[in-house]
């Protein structure tokens, strides 16, 4: 077999430049780690962390420099990028990376779909961490299954009147505008079907209410009602009729991305459980000469190691353009399942300390649970999976 160069390029190693990037996010990420706990336990929004994370550049990472940003995907920036970098911020703290995974989804989008004055309102203030914007999928109805949604919007003058719920929305209690999927008739002249549209959140017939969470609680999460709400043609993202396919384009993307920020933060864990295990004495020696207590250590580190280069995979898939459907929903049912494993092994090994509210343990599994049903449970992703593997026909 003949190979276009004499030194070999292992296709499982990052090259320096992705390592240089690892190192400059982790080293901004590693002073806010200790904050974790505190965060978790707050219903405030932590705008001062955004506001250092924009000023670092990490919400801009796929958004235009003429906005902001640190360039669109494809120049310098790729999707393992992005990746590499949710998964540093979500070893620190989760919340961080979960501001990065929104807002540089949602910059980009705005960014591409919007006309250039309207972006030009919207995007900066992301790409700072001034505002954040929502994404509205998910109905009391439907969830994953994208085509039954309920949401409509009507033709009016100079635009378009919603009627409809959102439920179960991130940062909707704190956002700017809300991303706001609906579904429009089939007319004359107009092809119907889902489409997306910018709400902003201060508009006439917007009401809100906050959930109650256990976790995520300083992101906030609320259902988003919309009573005869105008928005002008103006907001319209990707054309009438282009929602569904823009949601469906960016699931693949985003369930790989998840799986890498559960990873992130069940490998923090574990790290901080060997290091107890190595300090904590029970008869006369430390409990990691315990093979009840190195075995499962080893065993999560493991699944962990196998999860995360299967994101990669995928990412790896994506920025070469190819289908990375199958791939993508094996992320996002193991990789959360791997992490949550871990981390109530993790709570186990420190006993009752474990179990408090004193160690991030508790609030890592409430966050990392919340990874796990968003984006489409595990039952779906084994759906996608089969369905790829099997064919459509056997469902």
């Amino acid at each position: 077999m003949s190979t276009t160069s004499s030194a070999p390029h292992p296709p499982v190693l990052f090259d320096e430049e992705y390592e240089e990037f690892a190192e400059w996010v982790r080293g901004f990420a590693a002073p806010f780690s200790d904050g974790y706990l505190d965060r978790a336990h707050s219903d405030e929004f932590p705008w001062d962390v955004a506001k250092q994370m924009g000023a670092q550049g990490l919400l801009g990472l796929g958004t235009s420099e003429e906005l902001g940003g640190q360039g669109k995907l494809g120049d310098t920036l790729t999707k393992v990028h992005l990746g590499i970098a949710h998964e540093e911020l979500a070893y620190a703290d989760f919340y961080l990376s979960q501001l990065a995974y929104t807002s540089n989804l949602t910059g980009p989008l705005l960014e591409r779909f919007l006309p250039s004055g309207i972006a030009e309102q919207w995007v900066p203030g992301i790409v700072a961490g001034e505002h954040v914007v929502a994404l509205g999928l998910t109905e009391p109805g439907s969830g994953s299954d994208a085509a039954a949604m309920r949401m409509k919007a009507e033709r009016a003058d100079g635009g378009w009147v919603l009627d409809g719920e959102k439920t179960s929305i991130t940062f909707a209690p704190h956002a700017k505008g809300m991303i706001t999927f609906a579904r429009v008739a089939q007319s004359e002249g107009c092809p119907g079907g889902v489409t997306a549209f910018l709400v902003p959140l201060d508009s006439d017939g917007v009401s809100m209410q906050r959930f109650p969470d256990p976790g995520w609680r300083p992101l906030g999460r609320a259902g988003v009602f919309l009573d005869h709400v105008f928005v002008p043609d103006e907001l319209v993202i990707g054309g009438v009729g282009d929602g569904f396919r823009l949601v469906m384009r960016e699931f693949d993307y985003t369930r790989s991305v998840i799986g890498l920020m559960s990873s992130g933060v069940a490998r923090k864990a574990l790290d901080m459980t060997i290091e107890y295990a190595k300090e904590r004495k029970a008869f006369g020696k430390a409990i990691a000469h315990n093979q009840g207590v190195s075995f499962p250590i080893a065993e999560n580190a493991t699944a962990l190691e196998a999860g995360r280069w299967l994101t990669y995979r995928a990412l790896s898939l994506a920025d070469a353009g190819r289908p990375f459907t199958k791939e993508a929903a094996m992320v996002k049912w193991s990789v959360t399942e791997a992490s949550l494993k871990t981390i109530r092994d993790c709570i186990v090994l420190h006993g009752h300390s474990g179990y408090s509210e004193e160690l991030p343990f508790q609030a890592m599994l409430r966050d990392v649970s919340g990874l796990e049903i968003g984006e489409g449970t595990p039952q779906i992703q084994k759906v996608v999976i089969g369905r790829a593997l099997l064919g459509k026909d056997f469902r």
